[in-house]
């Protein structure tokens, strides 16, 4: 699987780019998002979604500026009756703070005007995915915590997870109590955060 190509930047227009890496030109799909973030560069590094039509014997990669961008793309296309242009014509059209915002708040106008999607895929993606972004799901893992608390951290965060709290809240949290102790118990670091919480 190919997780990122880097290279320059052949050809560019706003639904697709053209890499060279090593001789070798990679012709990708992209968002506007990601257009945006290209446009004027001579060198790119795209985070890959490998997309196979089987039926039509077609392979597509798509191409994101961002790994938290393909995160949200994976996590869309995961929705029944959304397929992959659809994904792109959503993240061409919100960005991923806009579209995360309005799964929360429920507010089916924003998904709806989007071109393409209608009312029933509207409500059938804030259905399937509220609960998914409340805990994270469709965001850029990133390491956060200092690798020799790993474990601690792991811990801490799936029991504050089974006590309802969202993991991005949670990672913000026990941040923010790291900073101060960074060699903070699996213990402190669960009251230390619920009372922050």
């Amino acid at each position: 699987m190919i997780d990122y190509i880097k290279g320059s930047i052949v050809e560019l227009n706003p639904a697709r780019v053209v890499v060279d890496n090593h001789g070798i030109g990679y012709d990708i799909e992209i968002s506007l998002q990601t257009y945006q973030v290209l446009e004027g560069k001579a060198e790119a590094t795209l985070y890959i979604y490998h997309h196979i039509r089987q039926r039509e014997d077609i392979e597509l990669y798509y191409g994101f500026a961002t790994k938290d961008e393909r995160e949200l793309f994976k996590l869309i296309i995961g929705v029944s009756g959304v397929g992959v242009n659809s994904a792109r014509m959503i993240l061409s059209s919100l960005s991923a703070d806009e579209l995360r915002e309005a799964i929360l708040s429920e507010n089916v106008n924003v998904i709806k005007s989007v071109k393409g999607i209608g009312l029933k895929s509207a409500q059938r993606m804030i259905l399937e995915l509220k609960d998914k972004v409340v805990k994270g799901e469709g965001m850029e893992s990133v390491p956060l915590f200092p690798a020799d608390n790993k474990k601690a951290v792991d811990e801490a965060t799936q029991a504050l997870i089974m006590l309802g709290f969202s993991r991005q809240n949670i990672g913000k949290v026990l941040q923010a109590i790291l900073k101060s102790n960074p060699t903070a118990s699996v213990e402190d670091l669960i009251k230390n955060a619920l009372k922050r919480l």
